[in-house]
């Protein structure tokens, strides 16, 4: 009997789940790794391995140990580095190479690889001391974003204006470098328009654009995603150019076979790139959203690529989906979630999660990690969807004390 081909798959987390079972339909032996010993998806892995994910000679020796014949990750930043790295070590398959994956992963690196061709972006200034730090916030005149180079889920992303003036600089400095394991800061010009993301998928150097995702954020100075809705609802003008960014900003980051999740605001000069991941979207959005409304199993379709399989992603469904994100409008213990019964048998709600439990401290949205839960619906259109999941956010009922 042939013995089935081994994978080491990054993290375990609950939006990784969908990369382990598609690996595992495809009758690969699965090796799920990850830190945290409660992984969700240590439970539907063949086997596990208590490492973390960024611990780069950790992994490598676990590959080596398992025979893997290929190293993924699915949804998560850095590991796509890590994956990259343990691969080319091992002289395994990978679709981007370890130099070109920081680039993915580090803003700063990603910054100035797409200032070499010109994408459009927000102008920046990369502060490694407490001096250009204070020259950046006197460049942009306090009107500016300062974000960690190396962080995700909005950590540490905060808006700087003229208040921030009276603050203690140093400690101001700090504070963002405390996200940052490298202890860089970024600081960028504050662009204002709607934001989406891109969806696509990448084989052998050619781009396939499988949806334009319209996105809802908190007001400044944190800008946490509370909503994301697709197909887009933009100009087919506008998507066109958001398309043709997109597809530039992946071939200069240098993905040649894989997906690739890339955020994009739209100003009034046009489309400007805030970031590009190497990877799949994560909240909910290549998991549930692309599916449920092009029909291709995008996140199956992925780890396809990631093994050297074909997958056909065209899309056999146009339907409207739609997530929002049930947050607290005070910090607080939550003292009881009421989600009546009609929410949960309407007819276009396809998963309505909780994160958190009576008695858990909740605070106001500063990340994604502060949210209470979601509702995804689908519905005829984009609008439809929307409106379905806001009907269902109204009833869900929070007490918090």
């Amino acid at each position: 009997m042939t013995k089935r081909k081994t994978v080491v798959i990054l993290g375990g987390s609950r939006l990784q789940v969908p990369a382990i079972m598609a690996a595992k339909k495809f009758g690969f032996h699965v090796v799920c790794a990850d830190y945290n010993s409660n992984a969700v998806g240590f439970r539907v892995a063949d086997e596990h391995s208590l490492t973390s994910t960024l611990d780069v000679d950790a992994i490598e020796e676990l590959a080596r140990s398992v025979d893997a014949n290929f190293v993924i990750t699915s949804t998560s930043d850095a590991p796509v580095r890590v994956a990259a790295i343990v691969s080319e070590r091992l002289g395994l398959p990978t679709g981007i190479s370890s130099k070109d994956a920081i680039c993915a992963t580090q803003k700063d690196a990603m910054r100035i690889r797409l200032s070499e061709t010109g994408i459009p972006m927000p102008e920046f200034r990369i502060c490694n001391s407490i001096n250009e730090f204070k020259a950046a916030l006197q460049h942009f005149e306090f009107s500016c974003i300062a974000k960690p180079a190396d962080s995700a889920a909005s950590r540490g992303v905060k808006l700087i204006t003229s208040e921030n003036r009276n603050l203690p600089l140093d400690e101001l400095f700090d504070y963002f470098r405390s996200f940052s394991k490298k202890g860089t800061v970024m600081i960028e010009e504050r662009v204002i328009g709607p934001e989406v993301s891109v969806e696509a998928v990448t084989v052998n150097g050619t781009t396939s654009i499988l949806a334009i995702t319209d996105k809802l954020t908190t007001k400044p100075p944190f800008f946490v995603e509370l909503g994301h809705s697709e197909p887009t609802q933009l100009s087919t003008e506008i998507q066109k150019m958001i398309c043709d960014v997109t597809r530039k900003t992946i071939e200069t980051i240098g993905i040649a076979t894989g997906p690739s999740h890339t955020e994009i605001v739209l100003t009034e000069e046009g489309p400007k790139v805030i970031e590009i991941a190497a990877r799949l979207g994560g909240d909910f959005i290549t998991s549930h959203l692309v599916p449920l409304s092009t029909g291709v199993n995008i996140a199956e379709g992925s780890v396809a690529l990631a093994l050297g399989l074909d997958y056909d992603f065209s899309p056999s469904a146009h339907k409207g989906a739609a997530i929002k994100f049930i947050t607290a409008d005070k910090p607080g213990i939550i003292k009881f979630i009421n989600i009546p019964n009609e929410v949960k048998v309407a007819a276009g709600i396809e998963d309505l999660s909780l994160y958190v439990s009576k008695n858990d401290h909740i605070e106001t949205p500063h990340s994604s990690n502060d949210r209470i839960g979601h509702v995804i619906c689908t519905g005829k259109d984009t609008q439809t969807a929307i409106k379905l999941a806001e009907w269902a956010l109204q009833r869900v009922a929070v007490d918090i004390s």
